[in-house]
């Protein structure tokens, strides 16, 4: 009797001890996550009001991170199509690569709006609203994606593979959309240029 209760108190104490060194890791990460979040969306907002001195207009770089984002699109049909075939080296390679381009398209598209004023579409009609439509729900999407992004990731490289999946239902559209979306929004408004 007294062999089995210290046997029970030892289980709970490692069942404790377990749950505070998972705790630790996913908190830490929540942090950054709230923190990547909340500042990428602010900086890219102040930065828009600030001007390079002295630098000329970057026109050259709205065609280079409206072909991010179709890349980035594509990397990511083909990673659900890696993973759906057990590809996991190859699924994880290519979501690396789709961060990286969503990174660099994001450095791109704050270079460019730093050096120059932003472009109004010139187009009337039903095409200005579907235009403006496709652009705010760009915009909102984008902002929206980063934690799902983030969380996602996370839940892949600590391992909880079924957590990952399920947030990844999620993640996947909303990521496609925004990446789609900024191509669209490109095309539409590159005569305006």
């Amino acid at each position: 009797s007294t062999l089995s209760s210290s046997s029970a108190a030892s289980d709970v104490y490692k069942r404790q001890i377990m749950e505070v060194e998972t705790k630790q890791p996913k908190s830490k990460y929540n942090l950054w996550i709230w923190i990547i979040s909340i500042v990428i969306p602010v900086a890219v907002a102040v930065l828009f009001t600030v001007r390079i001195p002295g630098v000329e207009r970057m026109g050259f770089l709205p065609p280079i991170y409206a072909t991010l984002n179709a890349l980035t699109a594509v990397i990511l049909i083909i990673s659900v199509i890696q993973i759906k075939k057990g590809n996991r080296k190859n699924h994880e390679f290519l979501m690396k690569t789709a961060i990286l381009l969503s990174l660099l398209f994001l450095l791109l598209y704050i270079a460019y709006h730093m050096t120059s004023d932003s472009t109004k579409y010139g187009g009337d009609g039903i095409l200005k609203y579907l235009y403006y439509f496709i652009l705010i729900t760009h915009i909102m999407l984008s902002i929206t994606v980063i934690p799902f992004v983030l969380i996602t990731y996370v839940r892949a490289i600590t391992g909880k593979f079924e957590k990952h999946k399920a947030i990844a239902r999620i993640t996947f559209p909303l990521w496609l959309y925004v990446a789609i979306t900024g191509v669209i929004v490109y095309v539409m408004i590159s005569p305006y240029y």
